[in-house]
């Protein structure tokens, strides 16, 4: 069975399937719909869960293996396979088929996935998990949907956007859920139960930006690599998801690549900054960037952010927080040189 996330809670109302898979490469959305099933099997006595990381060493064996071992500790388990962009092999599409085929009835399996291609679906395993389970097929919201997502999203923690503030977010957060997440809540704390115009949207963005994701980008850009240090260390203690920082660090780094591939093509400046939705003194302070910051330079951040992208989903090993440091860093004029 295929359904959309905002479906989920309706279906495990109407009782478990013996497999998940929620698949797509918007973060937010499946991060929650992870959490609703993680949380409804909690309650329906599934009390232990054992995380597999798959990737290419991956011995699909071990699912069959845990599927059927007796645990001292727990009578249901969850067992989430985290596929990321791994992509499964006949002999693993096999193994799995096989345990779809007599799925252990104390067990159920959550996978996750990014999203998946045309071929995927049409595989053997893929139908065989449409056919007993439950896929969640998680789609981007387009800039087009996202307003009412942010009117649907506010209303939930009972606030009001007017249509300036609305457009003012839909801005700020350029298709983000994460990072328009983390505004809303923000707001929620601030103007609670209140209809908000963007002028208050505006307020408060000036009273916390210093220490969030806009200051931290603000202070790389500006070569302030003291104080971006700073403000990655209290968005880190402050609970910061490492995705939102690192959509915010990565744009940048595009954003400078950007400009320095259109000024070298004969762009002019303003029309870039038009493109690339750079307003008022940022103008001033991206160019100067783009100007002290080789494009060998930001090529190779552009790659760590992949490398942390993997680490995020369990693909890779690493510090994330030093790999952020070091991209923020180099942002600001002063790159560390890691490993790798």
């Amino acid at each position: 069975m295929k359904i959309k996330p905002e479906q989920l809670s309706g279906q495990l109302k109407k009782g478990l399937a013996p497999i998940y898979l929620i698949t797509g490469d918007e973060p937010l959305i499946s991060e929650e719909s992870s959490d609703l099933l993680r949380a409804t099997l909690q309650k329906q006595g599934f009390s232990e869960r054992e995380v597999m990381h798959v990737d290419a060493s991956f011995n699909w064996e071990y699912l069959l293996e845990c599927a059927n071992a007796l645990s001292l500790f727990a009578e249901k388990k969850v067992i989430e396979l985290r596929l990321g962009s791994q992509k499964l092999n006949k002999a693993a599409s096999q193994i799995l088929q096989q345990y779809l085929a007599n799925p252990a009835p104390d067990n159920v399996v959550l996978m996750l996935a990014d999203k998946l291609d045309s071929g995927v679906k049409k595989s053997a395993w893929f139908k065989s998990v449409e056919q007993h389970g439950v896929v969640v097929e998680i789609w981007p919201i387009d800039s087009a949907q996202l307003p009412q997502w942010l009117r649907n999203r506010a209303s939930s923690l009972g606030l009001t956007l007017d249509k300036d503030a609305t457009q003012l977010l839909s801005d700020r957060v350029e298709g983000n859920l994460l990072a328009a997440k983390q505004e809303l809540d923000k707001l929620s704390l601030l103007y609670p139960g209140q209809t908000l115009n963007a002028d208050a949207v505006i307020e408060a963005v000036s009273d916390s930006s210093r220490y969030d994701i806009y200051g931290l980008t603000d202070a790389a850009v500006q070569g302030q690599a003291a104080r971006t240090q700073k403000i990655l260390q209290v968005l880190r203690q402050e609970g910061t998801e490492p995705p939102v920082l690192l959509w915010a660090l990565s744009r940048e780094i595009r954003s400078l690549l950007t400009i320095q591939q259109g000024l070298s093509n004969g762009v002019p400046y303003d029309t870039l900054c038009q493109r690339e939705r750079i307003w008022g003194k940022r103008k001033q302070q991206m160019r100067q960037a783009a100007n002290r910051s080789p494009a060998t330079l930001l090529m190779a951040q552009l790659e760590r952010c992949f490398h942390i992208d993997q680490m995020i989903k369990g693909a890779r090993p690493g510090d994330l927080w030093l790999e952020l440091s070091s991209i923020s860093l180099a942002l600001a004029g002063q790159p560390l040189h890691l490993p790798g």
